[in-house]
């Protein structure tokens, strides 16, 4: 029963994942045109301060909910359940109102001096409204996956998108033309307006939900201190995310900057930009959706089999979603490597992150594996260790940044892509290998895998190529899904991946 429920809860997540997945590219290429990739550079801009904020109001709580809820649960503690949700939701409105003071009263501030662009400023003002909101959504998240329930977050998730691009659409629509200023406040304005409306949708859920604890008769309370835990677990998590953060913020703020340095990049500094963060990532990490599902849903079955000393579930779960996830990055990275021009002239009609997704495919499986193995380990009590790394790899980009893009250009931003995700991917893997004791074969698992995904996509981009008169849509969808099948047809036939084990 539990394996089944473990099952429909990730085949919900994955289908949720992919449907937002999907729409946020089908909207962000109708953006693009809208508002260019200037207009997505300022946007980024914004947006950056706006994860900034998003991280101070969620606290770190949601994965301290998730474990704790989860300990509850396993043992029958309706009382305890509430008391660490209502705890957690309390620490984090605090926070969240500090933090929407600060972001109201210094827009005009970040807008002018941190950012370097006024046209931010009227965006940064609307930002705050939803901090509150965001805050109590990860608690309550946190709730549902602990309750291995994955239904009300996707729909709370799906919900928040619809409005999102409805909002949005309106708005530029209508507004758009007055230029890049009001079309960045409108996008902000949509993001405000959905996180609000998604956290009513969420709570609404949780009050039904919440009726169904009543069959619970174990302990009426929990045998530590609820605020102390909470705070155990979230201040080195939050910390990190707060450091991250404003690191990562630090560095969005000085990409174009620096960019902008490079004599050839002087007038597209802001366009490049755009082009990376809000064009070629999205698409790089689109396939990754059945991934993040399977971890999300991990963290509350370790959290458990670790309450109750089963290491042996441990170390089986580790094996799989390493397994998974290196079979999954290689085949997306070839893919990429393969047809990365294509596609991303084909979604955007822009060259320039056609190149990007080509030039950036060989890190797709590191940049999969570190954010499955930081999810990972966070339930593994090892956050402090995820802090440092995120803290070292922000650090050590930001100098990168500061030495590279000035002489180099694009080309050195893909660099220090290339280092960031090679340094964070073998110090989380490593760790994850070391404390869970899993074996890898990395011959079958990694080598073998990587040389059948380019010999397959390779093989079929002959193939297509001698097609004459396709389009270059029907070339592309026919290039995914027979590179897809004969990939997963060759991992069957020489058994990388049993029969069995795929059942299990």
């Amino acid at each position: 029963m539990k394996k089944t429920l473990f099952i429909k809860n990730a085949l919900i997540l994955t289908a949720s994942s992919l449907v937002l997945r999907f729409l946020g590219i089908i909207f962000k290429v109708w953006l693009a045109q809208k508002i260019g990739s200037e207009g997505m550079g300022l946007y980024q801009l914004v947006f950056s301060v706006y994860v900034l904020a998003s991280t101070f109001a969620m606290s770190g709580t949601s994965t301290a909910v998730t474990r704790l809820v989860s300990e509850e649960l396993a043992l029958g503690s309706k009382k305890g359940t509430l008391k660490i949700l209502r705890r957690a939701i309390e620490i984090t409105l605090i926070i969240a109102f500090l933090s929407v003071i600060i972001l109201f009263f210094g827009a005009e501030f970040i807008g002018n001096t941190i950012l370097g662009d006024q046209r931010t400023i009227s965006a940064l003002k609307i930002l705050p409204l939803s901090l509150p909101f965001i805050g109590v959504t990860s608690c309550l998240r946190g709730y549902f996956i602990a309750r291995r329930r994955a239904t009300p977050n996707a729909l709370s998730q799906i919900f928040e998108q619809a409005v999102r691009i409805v909002i949005i659409f309106v708005l530029i629509t209508k507004f758009g033309k007055n230029g890049l200023t009001e079309s960045c406040f409108a996008v902000i304005l949509g993001d405000a307006s959905a996180e609000i409306l998604s956290c009513i949708c969420l709570y609404l859920q949780y009050l039904c939900d919440k009726k169904n604890l009543n069959r619970l008769s174990g302990r009426t309370h929990p045998n530590f201190p609820i605020v102390k835990q909470i705070l155990h677990i979230s201040l080195p998590i939050t910390s990190g995310r707060y450091l991250n953060s404003g690191l990562r913020t630090a560095e969005n703020i000085l990409v174009p900057k620096n960019l902008a340095k490079f004599p050839q990049n002087s007038e597209s500094a802001l366009s490049q930009f755009g082009a990376i963060k809000g064009m070629a990532l999205p698409l790089l990490f689109f396939p990754s959706a059945i991934l993040n599902a399977v971890s999300t849903l991990l963290i509350p079955e370790i959290s458990e089999a670790v309450a109750l000393k089963k290491n042996y579930i441990v170390k089986s779960a580790c094996e799989r979603i390493f397994k998974i996830t290196s079979l999954v990055g290689l085949l997306f990275g070839a893919i990429f490597f393969v047809a990365g021009g294509e596609i991303g002239f084909l979604i955007y009609k822009d060259q320039d992150v056609g190149f990007l997704l080509k030039a950036l495919s060989p890190i797709v499986p590191l940049m999969y594996l570190d954010s499955i193995c930081d999810g990972i380990l966070k339930g593994l009590d090892q956050q402090t260790f995820t802090f440092r790394t995120a803290i070292s790899d922000s650090a050590i980009r930001i100098v990168l940044i500061l030495l590279l893009l000035p002489k180099t250009g694009l080309i050195g931003f893909i660099i220090v892509m290339y280092f960031s995700n090679f340094l964070t991917c073998f110090l989380n893997v490593g760790r994850l290998l070391k404390i869970s004791d899993v074996k890898i074969n990395y011959i079958k698992n990694v080598i073998l895998p990587c040389v059948i995904a380019l010999t397959v996509t390779l093989f079929y981009r002959f193939l297509l190529l001698q097609i004459k008169g396709i389009s270059m849509l029907c070339y592309t969808l026919l290039f995914c899904i027979i590179s897809c099948s004969g990939f997963v047809a060759l991992i069957f036939t020489l058994k990388i991946v049993k029969k069995e084990e795929f059942l299990r």
